[in-house]
């Protein structure tokens, strides 16, 4: 539908080399980003989430005077995605030479670089610089020549969507950078810009004249294909890598997608056309999920899924496939957890002299003792509710600890959830992605049918609410207050769950009393 139309956004990272910087470290690249950002909470979100994913972040510089960089993207149908971009004066477009360090530069076996930044003097300096640093220490250097003809200048702000408009002093700005670099990357229509000429072959061979570099050219449906020397008369004779029959579904960081798997394998020493099958691969991904670097794959799925090949042409409706994406992208170390519980509600209101305020600052008691314990170190927890733990949650935003928040209706069975999320679940619209789901739910495989349908019915349309919303998921079962239980009770009961194509991101599960049960 229209941009005009629609009633809400997703949040995420994005920009060219963001983008690339996030999905390279995904696909197991040491990454590090050159940037500015402003001081405020998108600067904050940039620089936290970048940190999230992997990425080396001292080169992000707080810029005390400008606003982060701001894309609004929509999703009109399978051809026309509008795009609006906020960068009048943003902190990005203020890198100057000030924030490359040449110590930083020396670190890296290779600098990539994006066309953008060589539309302004401030920023072109910039990158000239971190080029000149790149080639005295022997790094690699790449351009993704990412032609953006409003950023140029050549078109009104309405026009984000245009990716072609001629124009010599663009050409000639491109040219007079060109030989600095190793491997240079853009579709048919960016080469023409950087080639002065609409014919893909003449433009591609007029870069030849002023570079050495790789020049791989994206060729949409039909892939992509690299030239290391002269090029032919044809592009079908460039080396290619195979493609993948996917759904188009929203086209914006597709080519960041294929740039962060191309640099996978040409660092990694592959041959083009197994570089070239990561590129098309990643960029696949991106196609067909929502978001930019959300959709980028892991290592783990990217191999998984070229043993694997396509089954369902709409990836983000690959089930198997959506589960690796998200368990293998998850964020953060949590290998040993000590999580303190005060999510009790049922039990604490049934205390004599109990009222709803009493409760609440009791639970800011726990916070503070569960805080200072755990000094700000990594690995520690709080499982606290929304009700009547409500300024408890507040108060832990941010503080790195990991929060489970309760949804379950205390001691309900079947398993009924708290009103605040409301009949849809659309509660969970409202919560931030730090808070876990956590719900507990009574049952025993030797439940009657009519039980295990009404508890599995609410579990499937929390999981689905609660992945809608990018929150992870606790669950917690309780054999023990149902029947007797014996060493295979649990694990009868996991296989269920995960029969029903369930996977919680976490189990809390009750004490077992032998090895065999473990």
């Amino acid at each position: 539908g229209r941009l005009e139309d629609m009633g809400s956004f997703q949040k995420y990272i994005g920009g060219s080399p963001t983008n690339m910087a996030a999905g390279t470290a995904r696909l197991g690249l040491r990454s590090a980003l050159i940037t500015r950002v402003g001081d405020e909470h998108m600067g904050r979100f940039i620089r936290e989430e970048l940190a999230r994913e992997g990425v080396d972040v001292r080169g992000v510089v707080t810029d005390p005077e400008r606003l982060t960089a701001l894309v609004i993207l929509g999703i009109r149908d399978q051809e026309q995605f509008p795009l609006i971009f906020y960068r009048a004066d943003c902190a990005d477009m203020a890198l100057c030479e000030d924030d490359i360090d040449p110590s930083f530069i020396a670190e890296a076996r290779s600098v990539v670089a994006t066309g953008t930044h060589l539309s302004h003097p401030r920023t072109e300096a910039a990158v000239l610089k971190a080029l000149r640093l790149a080639r005295e220490t022997g790094a690699q250097t790449a351009l993704d020549i990412d032609y953006r003809p409003n950023l140029w200048g050549l078109a009104g702000h309405g026009a984000g969507e245009s990716r072609f408009i001629e124009s010599a002093a663009v050409t000639a700005k491109l040219q007079s950078h060109l030989a600095l670099f190793d491997l240079i990357v853009g579709t048919e229509e960016e080469f023409h810009i950087a080639g002065g000429s609409t014919d893909t072959v003449e433009a591609l061979r007029a870069v030849r004249a002023v570079s050495q570099a790789t020049l791989v050219c994206k060729r949409g449906a039909r892939g992509a294909v690299a030239f290391t020397g002269a090029v032919p008369d044809s592009l079908d004779d460039g080396e290619a890598g195979p493609g993948f029959p996917i759904e188009v579904f929203n086209v914006l960081g597709a080519g960041d997608g294929f740039m962060s798997g191309l640099l996978k394998g040409w660092l990694d020493g592959e041959s083009w056309p197994r570089a070239l099958e990561y590129a098309n691969a990643c960029g696949a991904f991106a196609v067909s999920r929502h978001g930019c670097t959300p959709a980028y794959p892991s290592l783990t799925e990217l191999q998984w899924f070229l043993d694997r090949g396509v089954t369902t042409p709409a990836l983000r409706k690959d089930a198997p496939l959506e589960q690796l994406h998200w368990s293998t992208n998850r964020h953060g170390q949590w290998d040993r957890m000590r999580v303190f519980a005060f999510d009790h509600r049922k039990q604490m209101e049934e205390m004599e002299g109990a009222t709803p305020d009493k409760i609440g600052a009791f639970k800011l008691l726990c916070l503070e003792a569960a805080q200072q314990v755990a000094d700000g170190q990594p690995g520690y927890g709080i499982l606290c509710d929304g009700r009547l733990g409500r300024d408890a949650l507040y108060k832990a935003a941010g503080t790195g600890l990991w929060i489970g928040r309760p949804v379950e209706w205390p001691g309900s069975r079947p398993l009924t959830l708290e009103p605040e999320l409301g009949p849809d679940f659309g509660g969970l619209s409202e919560w931030p992605l730090e808070h876990v789901v956590k719900v507990l739910c009574f049952c025993h495989p030797e439940d009657d049918a009519q039980m295990w349908a009404d508890q599995e019915a609410t579990l499937v349309r929390l999981f689905a609410a609660a992945r809608r919303n990018r929150l992870e998921v606790l669950l917690e079962v309780i054999p023990s207050k149902v029947a007797p239980v014996d060493d295979d009770t649990t694990a009868r009961i996991i296989e269920r769950i995960y029969a029903l194509g369930l996977y919680p991101d976490w189990w809390k599960l009750e004490p077992f009393k032998t090895d065999a049960a473990w």
